[in-house]
């Protein structure tokens, strides 16, 4: 049974990462043999690492890339370019290895895991191989449509940060030492949307953009959706399990869980588009201490995701005009990651090469 004072639990125990450990990285990365941070952000990123896994050896080999999958009822909004059938159609995809996240993550050594939060159909994997890439956690099938009232209940929306959550820490159980978050769902760029504005204050028509490829006037059925979704629901923005209920989507919810995951186990979390963010949104409102385990993958092309990632304070790593979701922007940035622990551990500090250090 799904309860929230299970929940409440969780979000209690997150600890913020270890600042006497960051300070002693900062020492060592001062020893290096190069001018000083002349690696420049690798720097931060390794000592941030050191800080979360709470060790002066940062190890993020063994990466994880989680696809969380849901539907939306908004899509009878028309905000979409394409038809709700595709949500399923790029499950397959994903299963069969054929999707941007799986060339990206095989190119990074990423394992690929898809989560079935409530799309509107079932998807039942045909064999063995399949089975072992897919889990159907379920919520519902599919969200109500937030223009006309709650996306889903209360209920519903501890259940579904419950489950991201159990996923995810069966993936840290299996020995991820970092996992990135994805998504897939036509339409959820609305959700996410409504969430941000929630947020950050921003207005529907600064948050909102073309998500799958909308022209001028399917934006401004979706800034109407957004907009319609705030004054019917009046979410709470000091309450994250209410914004998502009432403005939110099943696979935003299991990305919020998944962040909980990471920062309640001590794990970094890459975090990738604007959908991903949403969920780090919602996270960061029920503890703000899961900002301290977030890294950003890359900036979105959609409008709203600058705001987002200004709000949680997070600087993205990349920004290579991407928008395609599915955890491709995160999963590609773990490379980056991975060569700043690299950086830390094995190159050698002025001593050990035998090079003198800088004049004083």
């Amino acid at each position: 049974m799904y309860k929230e004072a299970e929940l409440k639990k969780i979000i209690e125990e997150i600890e913020p990462i270890n600042s006497d450990i960051v300070a002693k990285a900062k020492e060592h990365t001062a020893q290096l043999v190069m001018p000083p941070r002349a690696l420049g952000r690798l720097h931060d990123i390794s000592e941030r690492i050191c800080g979360i896994q709470n060790t002066l050896t940062p190890d993020v080999s063994k990466k994880s890339v989680i696809v969380f999958a849901g539907d939306h009822g908004v899509v009878e909004e028309g905000i979409s370019a394409f038809p709700q059938v595709v949500t399923l159609e790029m499950i397959r995809c994903f299963i069969k290895g054929g999707a941007g996240i799986n060339a990206i993550s095989r190119f990074v050594k990423a394992d690929v895991l898809v989560v079935d939060m409530g799309i509107v159909p079932d998807f039942v994997p045909a064999n063995e191989n399949e089975a072992q890439i897919f889990r159907n956690l379920k919520v519902a099938k599919g969200t109500n449509n937030l223009a006309k009232g709650p996306a889903m209940t209360r209920e519903q929306a501890v259940e579904a940060i419950l489950k991201g959550y159990q996923v995810a820490k069966e993936a840290i159980d299996a020995g991820a030492k970092i996992i990135g978050t994805g998504d897939m769902g036509i339409g959820n760029t609305t959700p996410s949307s409504a969430i941000g504005c929630v947020l950050t204050k921003e207005t529907a028509e600064t948050m909102v953009g073309p998500g799958t490829g909308i022209d001028s006037e399917g934006i401004k059925k979706k800034v109407l959706a957004v907009k319609r979704g705030l004054e019917v629901n009046n979410p709470d923005p000091k309450d994250g399990i209410d914004i998502l209920a009432k403005v939110g989507g099943f696979e935003i919810g299991g990305i919020a869980g998944c962040i909980l995951a990471c920062a309640h186990n001590k794990i970094p979390v890459m975090i990738d588009g604007v959908i991903s963010t949403a969920g780090a949104l919602i996270a960061h409102t029920l503890n703000p201490l899961t900002a301290q385990y977030m890294f950003a993958g890359h900036r979105s092309e959609e409008p709203g995701h600058k705001i987002m990632l200004k709000y949680l304070g997070l600087n993205p790593i990349l920004d290579l005009g991407m928008r395609l979701g599915e955890g491709t922007g995160g999963a590609l940035a773990m490379n980056i990651v991975d060569a700043a622990c690299h950086v830390f551990t094995e190159v050698m500090t002025f001593d050990q090469a035998c090079v003198s250090e800088k004049e004083k």
